[in-house]
């Protein structure tokens, strides 16, 4: 059976399945060296601002490592927050066939990139696009020196068309690449949860028959959470609630903005097991991003699961491939009126509203663990010994 050993940051809940599963599979073997260290388990997010400790479980059903990170301060948000000395030598003591590494800009796996190309097949993880390009020196600088770092990968495993592009832009040709989709556990958001949801309403005094705007993820800058109140504050609709779920910097200006309006709404972060409870609370869930660097929009895919319509801007990157006239709304990014009409249009058409919602539903069972897995396992063990 053939060996790989996987470099990542930190155990995540997009990711921890994926290994689980092609453990479980049995087709490879599999390793994962987390390169945070142990402390990543009960890490601070900047973005939320608290320590995050994610309530399922995300480290059963796969071997691993942790990794000795020696940064003088760890963390996956800057380059010089993952620092590992023995990292090599313990993929190395693995004795990999392969090294798949999930993102460059950090300073042991570019080390790693550099270090096993020309020695064994190096695969790579990323969710990038150009949806944020610039133009200038400083672009055409960057432009090389993102040519300069895919050089060094063998294969990539591109989430989406604009990560797609993204790999192609920067020198990777056609046959370096393979459509792994990024996924989340369509399955958990699938459960029914009418109850609570009625419940989650109900204590926000919102009533059932109420359209339900909902944003949920980080309350920061680049997620555009203020066009969307402004956006609501346009539509003045007395039968329709907004709800923010998150925290972050925004937090306070939103909460003033929205002053004592009784149809905008705010609770706390909630942590995974809660999360399709929130989801199927709501009719419309939206994405408003600006960016830059909103590379995908997860959340969209949690949406869609949970059989609910979206609006998004054009800057999530998941747009171009999850959001058509059936499922849902693309707006132009912060252009206010593009997204009040589009909320205009999709909370005046109740019916309109229920169809989007299940097509959303079936759009998105083939975007799972399961065809990462088939991606993955095909190309390893179709790479000469």
């Amino acid at each position: 059976m053939k060996r790989l050993a996987i470099v990542t940051t930190h155990p995540i809940q997009y990711y921890a399945p994926v290994f689980k599963l092609l453990n479980h599979r049995g087709i490879i073997s599999i390793k994962i060296f987390y390169t945070w260290g142990d402390s990543a388990i009960n890490k601070h997010d900047p973005g939320f601002n608290r320590q995050i400790e994610w309530d399922i479980p995300l480290l059963d059903g796969y071997d691993y490592e942790w990794v000795k990170n020696t940064s003088a301060q760890p963390g996956s948000h800057h380059f010089n927050g993952i620092v590992n000395p023995e990292l090599i030598q313990q993929i190395n003591l693995y004795k990999a066939d392969a090294v798949l590494v999930f993102g460059w800009a950090y300073h042991s796996h570019l080390k790693v990139l550099r270090y096993f190309k020309n020695k064994v097949p190096v695969y790579f993880r990323g969710d990038s696009t150009l949806l944020d390009q610039q133009t200038g020196i400083r672009s055409v600088l960057k432009s090389l020196f993102l040519k300069w770092v895919y050089r060094h990968i063998d294969h990539a495993f591109y989430v989406g068309t604009n990560n797609r592009a993204y790999f192609k832009k920067y020198g990777l040709g056609d046959e370096q690449l393979s459509f792994a989709p990024h996924a989340v556990d369509n399955d958990r958001f699938a459960i029914n949860h009418d109850t609570e949801a009625a419940a989650l309403r109900k204590s926000l005094n919102i009533p059932a028959d109420a359209v339900l705007i909902l944003f949920a993820g980080k309350l920061e800058d680049k997620k555009a959470p203020e066009l969307l109140l402004n956006a609501f504050i346009r539509l003045n609709t007395p039968d329709t609630h907004l709800l923010f779920a998150g925290n972050g910097p925004l937090e306070i200006v939103l909460k003033q903005k929205a002053g004592s309006n009784p149809n905008i709404h705010f609770t706390d972060f909630k942590n995974q097991s809660q999360m399709p409870v929130l989801y199927q609370a709501c009719d419309i869930f939206c994405l408003p991003s600006k960016g830059p660097d909103e590379t995908w929009g997860l959340a969209v895919n949690e949406a869609m699961a949970c059989s609910k319509a979206v609006i998004i801007s054009d800057k999530c990157g998941c747009a171009i491939d999850l959001v058509t006239e059936n499922n849902g709304i693309i707006f132009k990014s912060e252009n206010i009126d593009e997204i009040t009409l589009g909320l205009k249009k999709m909370i005046t058409n109740g019916n309109l509203l229920t169809e989007m919602g299940k097509t959303s539903g079936l759009k998105i069972k083939d975007w799972d663990f399961e065809h990462i897995a088939a991606a993955i396992e095909t190309k390893l063990i179709n790479e000469k010994s």
